[in-house]
This record gives C-alpha cells, sequence and structure tokens, in this order.
C-alpha cells in the first residue's frame, strides 16, 4: 500500500464534495466507478482514497499523483468531462486543490 511521504515529487490532490444524505451514495457510487474504469488507469496515478463524514454531508477525496500535469490531463479527458458534469450534479460543487506534503506523522 502506499505510504504518504513528504520526500517525493509527487502531487496531492485534496478534493471535496458538499452533498447531501440523499445524494453522498449516489456520488460514491460514481466516484467509485470513476476511479475503477478512469481515473485509476490514467498515466501518473499512484493511489486515492474517499471519505465520508457521520453527517454524510461532505465527501473527501485524497489522491496522489506522479506529477500534476498528470493529474489536469486526467481531468481535461473527454471521459472524465462527462464524468464530471454527472458528479456536479449530485454535489453542491467541487474543487480539487493541489497540495505539497510538508510532514508527515
Amino acid at each position: 500500500m502506499p505510504r504518504i511521504s513528504q520526500d517525493t515529487s509527487h502531487q496531492t490532490v485534496l478534493t471535496t464534495f458538499e452533498v447531501t444524505p440523499g445524494t453522498c451514495q449516489d456520488l460514491l457510487d460514481l466516484l467509485n466507478d470513476a476511479y475503477h474504469q478512469v481515473i485509476s488507469k490514467q498515466p501518473g496515478f499512484i493511489a486515492a482514497g474517499l471519505h465520508v463524514n457521520d453527517a454524510q454531508t461532505r465527501i473527501a477525496n485524497y489522491s496522489q499523483w506522479r506529477a500534476r500535469e498528470d493529474f489536469q490531463a486526467m481531468l481535461r479527458s473527454d471521459e472524465m468531462r462527462t464524468r464530471n458534469r454527472q458528479i456536479n450534479e449530485l454535489c453542491k460543487g467541487f474543487e480539487p486543490v493541489m497540495y505539497d506534503v510538508v510532514a508527515v506523522f
């Protein structure tokens, strides 16, 4: 299993989705399918995790990529542009933000 490390040039992406308890599972199903069918097969993909809060009003996605350009290429693919439109219909918005790992505990 991949480990979080600050000694890497990998690109870390945190994405949050604001959902309702009624749409949470539907969005998780879409995200799971996207990872199994498309995202995990893209060049530069390393690993990802999906997280849900207790109230089922937030989904957080942690992913790591070999490089920023790999993540951006995945987002620009025709398949993901179509999937992201579907995902956007189930949440109040989502925003992927790129980070550098600066400390690990």
